[in-house]
């Protein structure tokens, strides 16, 4: 066999290695052509990275009109140029030039106005200063509130740094974690979510931060509120002090308490709408409309109806929810794709769902707040908030994700009657223009009686109403501005027969609160009549007094006037308190200025202090919940030796029959009767006699089951010998008609012998039955042993 010479052949299609290559004066040669081509790359690196901090003293925001006048490496600018980014925004103008010198800069601007290549812009040129591989691990960590929002930041770099040999990550939920794991650790950039990179850090193997040049926080109030503190307190806690630190939200946070954990160094705040006229974008309009909880969804359904060649996008409080609301329109048809995006879904779902909203020119997207926060779905038409926002920052952060770089939008909120007032007012005070628009009610189409019989036919489709109605409740009840949200307002039987229940589940948490808050109330109005008492009987006493020493009344006239002092200080303090106390006031003085006689029978003066010197309770707060926690509290054995005297017993299901006679249940009523002894012994109980009762229970419980298993055993037997039974007669049948074809063809001539020899056979059906009945005895025989 002749040997095969070709060495791409042999090297998988490749030349030889390299190796082989640098052999001989060729290859020394080849190697000093190598090490001076590499060397003149570093210089020239050197002197672009020299010449670029060079020019960072010289940045002017004022004069910047696009992003080559920015000091930036070619590799960025050649990324911005095939991104189509030419000219930059209020925010990158004011914030790239800080963010370069290495200031720390909390960035604050209005939605869709380019926060995203703000600090992504600096953490490539960050990590291209100091001339980062993937030798050198993780450079620069990127924190978002959502998925989404990280995916679209990820893909955002991916198109602006692809010029660069930077390697990038996304470490969010929803992903394996093991792939995450095997790369993670020659990862330069990594975006991610707190949770999943907590997870991380916790479980990776030599997965460390200590090298990181630059933490970046989008949507910086959202992560460093109480959602996530406790996450991000464990994050900042495993990254180097020594980093620069960049914020960037539509709603800064300026709480030094916040900004104390990311142990900022001398931090720049840049916030270019700070002194605008409004705090959402101008080409946005922004409107509410004041209606009926139970008004809504036939509200909905008609402005989908009449906006089918519109991109929308709808928000709601809950999953629970976007769930219902999607499956109803989805069985509906209105006639425009409708999709929807919340917690709840797994990630592909959530992504697929992301994709498929941006890439449509006409849909409709049901979401909860996940994307309500620097998602940027291009050309949205309208953004509706069928619930209204937990605060004015949320509202903004909703209404942004329209009118997005210059572009018109609309938004639109509906609001109930208890919530307009207040909610307005939060809006005014965040300087959000918004105005009142009124529905024509001739366009509304009314959707309940589909709802009603949908959830009647579909009983899946019910429980998602039924979860529906329980998660919107749930949520207004656990919103914080009360002034806003009052869950006990809101009609429920009107809402739920919207949704199309015929009838409202059970609110058990709203019967809680109700008790709660009706007993909150009583004591407030102890409270107040505790104090009504004591003041009446003070005026009372002070008034009994004077009828008693007449002679202190007629006093100088220095105390008189002293006296007049007193009263006028009385009659001010007076007035401030509530009108029933002023009645009581009004009462006391009309007593005093009676003319009083002192010529009166015993049985009128005993008749005047038992009028005045009524006795009644006067304990404070305190001395209240006292006496609540000093109530004698009933242990068990008493409560059971209470019952059993009383001869009540618990934890009993009677049932009738027809007739009205009781039905007893050997297997739930005990036989063995019970003997209780009548000791006074503070146990209850006689636990020696309650043995022994429960030993012979235990007895009669055997017993019950071995006639059971007997039983059992019984209908098995007689259950497989009707099966026998039915085997053997179709096996004669099978024989008797064999038989007849065998005396169809060969004709047999009986003889008187044969017929008598016949008729001496035994009968096997009797020989086989007594067999089996001596199988079935010797069966019986042996469950009983085994009982």
């Amino acid at each position: 066999m002749k040997k095969n010479t070709n060495t791409r052949f042999m090297f998988g299609g490749q030349d030889r290695p390299r190796k082989d290559n640098f052999k001989g004066r060729s290859g020394e040669k080849r190697k000093k052509q190598l090490l001076s081509i590499k060397e003149r790359k570093v210089d020239s690196l050197n002197k672009e990275i020299a010449d670029i901090r060079s020019r960072y003293a010289q940045i002017e925001p004022s004069k910047i009109n696009s992003f080559t006048d920015f000091p930036l490496s070619k590799r960025t600018l050649e990324g911005l140029r095939i991104a189509k980014f030419a000219s930059p925004t209020d925010i990158q103008r004011e914030s790239i030039g800080l963010a370069l010198k290495g200031n720390d800069v909390l960035g604050a601007a209005k939605t869709g106005s380019g926060k995203t290549l703000a600090f992504l812009i600096p953490v490539l040129e960050c990590l291209f200063r100091e001339k980062w591989s993937h030798m050198d691990g993780l450079g620069a960590l990127i924190i978002s509130p959502t998925r989404e929002l990280a995916y679209q930041t990820f893909e955002v770099l991916k198109r602006v740094g692809n010029r660069h040999d930077f390697s990038a990550g996304l470490v969010i939920g929803g992903k394996h974690l093991r792939e995450e794991t095997a790369r993670l650790n020659r990862t330069n950039i990594v975006i991610c979510t707190p949770g999943r990179l907590l997870q991380h850090m916790d479980e990776t193997f030599n997965f460390t931060a200590d090298s990181l040049q630059i933490l970046v926080l989008d949507e910086a109030d959202r992560i460093l509120d109480m959602g996530f503190a406790q996450s991000m307190n464990a994050i900042i806690e495993n990254l180097p002090s020594e980093r620069q630190t960049l914020l960037f939200s539509a709603t800064q946070t300026k709480s030094i308490k916040d900004l104390a954990r990311l142990s900022l160094n001398n931090p720049v705040y840049v916030s270019v709408h700070e002194n605008a006229a409004y705090s959402t974008p101008t080409q946005l309009e922004q409107s509410y409309i004041v209606c009926e909880l139970h008004d809504k969804m036939n509200i909905l359904w008609s402005f989908v109806k009449n906006h089918l060649k519109s991109k929308v996008l709808i928000f709601m409080s809950s999953c629970k929810q976007v769930k219902f609301i999607f499956e109803c329109f989805r069985r509906f048809r209105p006639g425009v794709t409708v999709l929807c995006l919340h917690g709840g879904m797994n990630q592909l779902k959530r992504v697929s769902a992301y994709r498929e909203f941006c890439r449509k020119k006409h849909a409709v997207l049901f979401a909860t707040d996940i994307a309500a926060r620097g998602l940027d779905f291009p050309a949205v038409n309208w953004v509706i908030q069928m619930d209204c926002p937990e605060d004015a920052n949320t509202y903004i952060h909703r209404a942004g994700r329209t009118a997005r770089y210059e572009k018109g939008g609309e938004a639109m909120l509906l609001l109930l009657p208890s919530e307009e007032e207040a909610m307005v007012q939060h809006l005014k005070d965040k300087k959000i223009p918004i105005e009142c628009i009124k529905v024509n009610s001739k366009k509304i189409w009314s959707i309940q009686n589909k709802l009603e019989s949908n959830c009647a036919a579909d009983p899946h489709l019910k429980e998602m109403a039924q979860r529906a109605f329980l998660g919107y409740l749930r949520s207004v009840f656990l919103m914080s501005d009360k002034k806003v949200f009052n869950v006990h307002k809101l009609d429920i039987e009107e809402y739920s027969r919207s949704l199309g229940l015929a009838i409202a589940p059970k609110v058990r948490f709203l019967k809680r609160d109700q008790k709660r808050l009706e007993e909150k109330a009583a004591k407030i109005k102890k409270k107040i009549k505790d104090k009504q008492v004591e003041e009446y009987e003070s005026d009372d006493l002070s008034e009994s007094e004077s009828r008693l020493h007449p002679e202190i009344a007629s006093g100088s006239e220095s105390e008189s006037e002293s006296d007049k002092d007193i009263d006028s200080e009385n009659d001010s303090d007076q007035s401030e308190q509530s009108e029933s106390e002023n009645e009581n006031s009004h009462v006391t003085k009309n007593k005093s200025n009676q003319e009083m006689n002192f010529d009166v029978d015993e049985d009128d003066v005993d008749d005047l202090f038992t009028v005045k010197r009524v006795e009644l309770e006067d304990d404070s707060e305190e001395e209240l919940e006292k006496s609540e926690k000093k109530e004698k509290t009933i242990s068990k054995a008493a409560l059971a030796k209470k019952l059993t005297k009383q001869k009540i017993t618990v934890n009993t299901k009677i049932q009738f029959d027809e007739e009205g006679e009781e039905i007893e249940d050997k297997l739930k009523k005990p036989v063995v009767k019970k003997t209780f002894e009548d000791d006074e012994d503070e146990g209850g109980i006689n636990i020696q006699v309650a043995r022994q009762r429960m030993m012979e229970e235990d007895k009669f419980d055997k017993q019950l089951f071995r006639e059971r298993i007997k039983q059992k055993h019984k209908e098995e037997r007689i259950k497989k010998k009707e099966k026998m039974r039915e085997e053997k007669k179709k096996k004669k049948n099978d024989d008797n008609e064999d038989d007849d074809e065998d005396e169809e063809g060969v004709p047999f001539e009986g003889t008187e012998d044969t017929d008598q020899l016949i008729a001496e056979l035994p009968d096997p059906d009797k020989i086989y039955g007594r067999e089996s009945e001596e199988e079935d005895d010797s069966e019986e025989e042996e469950s009983d042993d085994e009982g």
